[in-house]
C-alpha cells in the first residue's frame, strides 16, 4: 500500500512537470490545427499546419507571439519568391539554386530570425508542384491555421510558469558556491601546495559556467512571466531573480579573485600552513559565515515560491552582521601578520579587500538598491513607449563588475 501511494504521488507531480504539460499541449495543438486544415484546405495530407502549431506553442506564451508572427512572415516570403520565379522560369539546378539564394536573403530581409531557412524551404516546396498558385496559397493557409491554433492555445490554455526550475538553478549556483567558501576556509590552517589552491581556482572558475546555466533557465522564467494571465506581478517576480543573479555572479567572480589571490599566497609558502593558527581559525569564521549567507540570499530572493522568506532575511542579516564581527578580527591579525612579513600585505589587502565586496553585494540593502534602480528603467521604457514584442532582442540585465 505505501507503494502504491509513492506511485500515485509520483505521478501526481510528474503531470504538473512543465515539461509534461508542455509535451501534452504542443501535441494537442498539432492534431487540433491538421483536423482543422482537413476541413478547410484543399490539400488531402495538410502536414504544415501542425508542423506550425507544433513550432508555434513555445514554451511561453511571449515566445509563442513572436515565433509565431516570424513562422508566418517566412512561410509567406517563401510563397512569394516562389510565386515570381514560377511566373518566369520553370524548374532547373540553375533557377533552384537561384530561388534558394533569393529566399535566404529574403528571409535576412523580413527578419524572421530562426526562421530564414523556412523561407527557402517553402519556396522550394511551392515551385516543385504544377499548380502552382493553388498549392501556393494552400500552404499560406495550413500556416495560418497552425499559427492561429498555437496561439489559442496559449491563451485559453495557459502555459507552465517556468519559474521553479529557475529558481531551483539559483539555489543550486548557491549551494556551490558555500561549498567552495567552506572548503577554502577548511584549508587555510593547513599547507596548501601551489596545486592544491590552483585546482581550488579552476572550480571557481567553474563556476562561469554554472551561472551560464542559471542564466538560462532564467530567461525560460523571465519569457514564462511575461502576458501569462496567471501571475500577476510578473514584472516584480522577474526583477528579483534576475537582479539576484546579477550578484551572485559578481559574488562568483569576486571569489575566483579570491582563489587567485589564495593561489599567489600559496606560491609564497612553500613550506607550512598558509596563516597562523589564529588567523586560520578567524578567516574560517568568516568563510563559513559568508557561504551561510550565499545560501540565504538564494533563499530569498526565490521567495515567491518559498514559504521562508522572512526567516531567511533575518537569517541572512545575523550572518552578514557575524561576517563583519569576523572580518575585523581577521583584519586586525592580518595587520599583525603583515607587520612581521611585510612581503605579502599587498595579499593581505586584497583578500580583505575582496571579502568586503562580497558582504557589500549580499547587503539588503544593495539588494533594495538595485532592485529599484531596475523598476526606474523599467517604468522609464513603458513611459516612451518601447514596444513590448520588441525585448527578445534587447540586452538583458548586465551585472556590474
Amino acid at each position: 500500500m505505501p507503494e502504491v501511494i509513492v506511485t500515485v504521488r509520483s505521478l501526481a507531480r510528474r503531470r504538473r512537470d512543465p515539461v509534461v504539460v508542455q509535451a501534452v499541449r504542443s501535441t494537442a495543438a498539432a492534431v487540433v490545427s491538421y483536423v482543422v486544415a482537413l476541413w478547410l484546405s484543399n490539400e488531402p495530407a495538410p502536414l504544415t499546419a501542425p508542423l506550425t502549431a507544433l513550432l508555434v506553442v513555445q514554451v511561453t506564451l511571449y515566445t509563442t507571439l513572436t515565433t509565431g508572427i516570424r513562422r508566418v512572415n517566412s512561410v509567406v516570403a517563401g510563397v512569394l519568391v516562389a510565386i515570381g520565379f514560377s511566373a518566369l522560369v520553370g524548374l532547373t539546378w540553375w533557377s533552384l539554386g537561384l530561388v534558394i539564394l533569393t529566399s535566404l536573403v529574403v528571409g535576412h530581409l523580413v527578419r524572421v530570425d530562426e526562421f530564414v531557412p523556412e523561407v527557402a524551404i517553402s519556396a522550394m516546396l511551392v515551385l516543385g508542384v504544377t499548380q502552382v498558385a493553388v498549392v501556393a496559397w494552400d500552404r499560406v493557409l495550413e500556416t495560418l491555421i497552425g499559427a492561429v491554433v498555437g496561439l489559442l492555445f496559449n491563451v485559453f490554455l495557459a502555459p507552465p510558469v517556468w519559474v521553479a526550475p529557475a529558481s531551483e538553478a539559483i539555489t543550486s549556483l548557491a549551494g556551490r558556491m558555500r561549498e567552495l567558501l567552506l572548503h577554502l576556509g577548511d584549508e587555510l590552517a593547513e599547507h596548501t601546495p601551489v596545486e592544491k589552491a590552483a585546482a581550488r581556482l579552476h572550480e571557481a572558475r567553474r563556476l562561469d559556467n554554472d551561472i551560464a546555466h542559471v542564466d538560462s533557465a532564467l530567461r525560460q522564467a523571465e519569457d514564462s512571466l511575461r502576458l501569462n494571465p496567471r501571475v500577476k506581478e510578473g514584472l516584480l517576480f522577474r526583477l528579483v531573480l534576475r537582479t539576484g543573479l546579477d550578484t551572485l555572479e559578481i559574488c562568483a567572480v569576486v571569489l575566483r579573485v579570491c582563489c587567485r589571490t589564495l593561489t599567489d599566497l600559496a606560491k609564497t609558502r612553500a613550506e607550512g600552513p598558509l596563516f597562523s593558527d589564529p588567523l586560520a581559525d578567524a578567516l574560517r569564521e568568516l568563510f563559513a559565515h559568508m557561504a551561510i549567507a550565499v545560501e540565504n540570499f538564494a533563499v530569498l530572493i526565490t521567495a515567491q515560491i518559498s514559504t521562508s522568506a522572512e526567516e531567511a532575511e533575518v537569517r541572512l542579516g545575523q550572518e552578514l552582521s557575524a561576517a563583519r564581527t569576523s572580518r575585523e578580527r581577521a583584519a586586525r591579525l592580518l595587520l599583525e601578520e603583515a607587520r612581521s612579513g611585510p612581503g605579502t600585505w599587498q595579499l593581505y589587502g586584497a583578500l580583505l579587500a575582496e571579502v568586503d565586496r562580497v558582504l557589500d553585494e549580499l547587503g539588503v540593502e544593495k539588494r533594495s538598491e538595485r532592485l529599484v534602480e531596475e523598476l526606474d528603467r523599467s517604468a522609464r521604457a513603458r513611459r516612451t513607449g518601447r514596444p513590448l514584442l520588441r525585448r527578445p532582442w534587447q540586452d538583458r540585465p548586465t551585472a556590474d563588475r
